[in-house]
């Protein structure tokens, strides 16, 4: 293939400093955090503390607990819908909407209040801006709604239970879903995500802080695009995986890791061009200014797991056209604003498909620490063209991945950051953020010290992941000054003018 032209990568357009937390940990009256004024608060919150991004995890509805586990790959969780919003627009009444946002099962019905009042009252733009958000995404939203509307009639049953006409995608019967109410109220939960995620998104962008999101390599067994797509995915008859997707044992799990997700039919998708993923990311895009690709090794080759084991150690590698999948993703949509997740088992071929579109990768300080000197995840081997962590959403907090190390890997630690012992989150911190990475990300729980209880997710665990939410006065006095202080002493904070 011959050389492409050189790019502009934009997440890399200055330094900047970004901090990573899930719409889900942020404060509020409900279960978990909502697109609600928490969510403005804290844009507030990374303004005045020098940050100009603010890093999330995927957005879709969960088909379990974990966000990386989706309905589908282009709806917006309808959790995060701040239901108190659509009492200040008249849709439905601000006691009944506060009292949703805390009882989960009483939103279904204030939903469906709302689409009626809004049916009745919209105005003229409100309701043009509703017709052009179906238009725009009708390629996905009636599979998406039909599927919803589908899995709550059935109780919740994964696609493949379901009757035979359903299962298998009969058009007179989908046809029927289409037109009910059920699939309208789906449909318009979507459009409220979207226009208050949207809303959310020029609140931030009035205060200089952009959005970066995280985009999962699979797909959920049990969602809309595997039910709408089963060409596209390596199922047998019964629409159950032959292979399912995982990592080989690894830093996090000396098994491996059996996530459970099907593998796609990469022939069928490169017939057509990869359209299925050109509609993906140009979804996505509407979202966020930048994207993780999660998992990023699985474009070149990706870990298969024979469906009936029960680990991961019985896989093997599975070549992936990830050059031919990046080249129709640019053609497609010009410069490609994508962050490698480059992290775990990582071979030359995966370097080489990175570079060859100037994808920035990561580095995570929390890895660095195994007595190399040469280790990439190391400051003084970073590359300009990376982003570097303190830790991820799968690493311990700082402070409490320090407390756990014996103390001769402290005192290596100690040996890098003479002033780890004090204050290690904050030690780690400084470090990355001084770092010559144009883009340095640090997860909330770091910026506030927290402990192991903090801990956003423990991979290879099923149950325990998912729940960390902070407080307003989980929030030191100083904090935020002591990260502007840094973000302007290593030129990350926002320019003046």
């Amino acid at each position: 293939m011959m050389d492409r032209r050189p790019r502009r990568v934009p997440v890399l357009d200055r330094r900047r400093l970004g901090v990573l937390l899930h719409l889900s940990s942020l404060p509020g009256d409900g279960p978990h955090g909502t697109l609600g004024p928490d969510a403005r608060r804290f844009v507030d919150v990374l303004a005045s503390a020098g940050a100009s991004v603010w890093q999330v995890l995927p957005l879709g509805p969960p088909a379990g607990g974990s966000p990386y586990n989706s309905l589908s790959a282009h709806a917006g969780d309808p959790g995060f819908i701040d239901l108190p919003d659509l009492a200040l627009h008249g849709l439905v009444d601000r006691g009944a909407a506060q009292a949703a946002m805390i009882d989960v099962s009483a939103r279904p019905a204030l939903l469906q209040s709302a689409y009626s009042r809004f049916v009745e009252t919209a105005g003229a733009a409100w309701q043009a801006q509703w017709a052009d958000f179906q238009a725009r995404h009708h390629e996905w939203l009636t599979d998406y709604c039909i599927f919803e509307c589908v899995r709550a009639e059935q109780g919740g049953a994964p696609w493949w239970q379901w009757p035979a006409a359903l299962r298998d995608r009969d058009a007179q019967v989908l046809a029927r879903y289409a037109q009910s109410r059920a699939c309208a109220v789906a449909a318009f939960a979507q459009f409220i995500f979207f226009q208050q995620w949207q809303a959310l998104r020029d609140y931030a962008s009035s205060r200089g802080v952009r959005f970066f999101g995280d985009m999962p390599m699979f797909m959920a067994e049990d969602s809309a695009d595997v039910w709408a797509h089963r060409e596209l995915f390596v199922l047998n008859a019964d629409g159950h995986p032959e292979i399912v997707a995982g990592v080989p044992p690894d830093y996090f799990s000396a098994q491996g890791q059996r996530w459970g997700n099907p593998h796609y039919r990469w022939e069928h998708m490169a017939a057509d061009g990869f359209a299925w993923w050109r509609k993906r990311v140009m979804t996505q895009r509407e979202l966020f200014d930048w994207l993780r690709i999660d998992h990023f090794r699985g474009f070149v080759a990706a870990w298969a797991i024979p469906a009936a084991a029960q680990t991961a150690a019985s896989g093997q590698w599975m070549a992936v056209p990830g050059d031919a999948l990046l080249a129709a993703l640019e053609d497609a949509l010009g410069d490609l604003p994508l962050i490698a997740e480059d992290l775990g088992i990582i071979t030359d071929d995966v370097l080489a498909l990175r570079d060859r579109y100037d994808l920035p990768g990561m580095r995570v300080l929390q890895f660095g620490f195994d007595g190399d000197p040469h280790s990439p995840h190391l400051p003084h081997n970073y590359a300009t063209n990376s982003v570097a962590y303190t830790g991820t959403h799968d690493n311990d907090t700082t402070s409490g991945w320090y407390g756990a190390l014996d103390a001769r890997a402290r005192a290596i630690v100690r040996d890098y950051l003479p002033d780890a012992e004090a204050d290690p989150a904050w030690a780690m911190l400084r470090t990355v953020t001084a770092s010559v990475a144009r883009f340095a990300v640090i997860p909330w729980q770091d910026v506030l010290g927290l402990g192991s209880d903090a801990r956003m997710n423990t991979p290879g665990m099923s149950a325990g992941n998912w729940r960390f939410r902070f407080r307003w006065e989980d929030v030191p006095d100083g904090t935020l000054a002591r990260l502007a202080h840094l973000a302007f002493l290593y030129g990350r904070a926002r320019p003046a003018g």
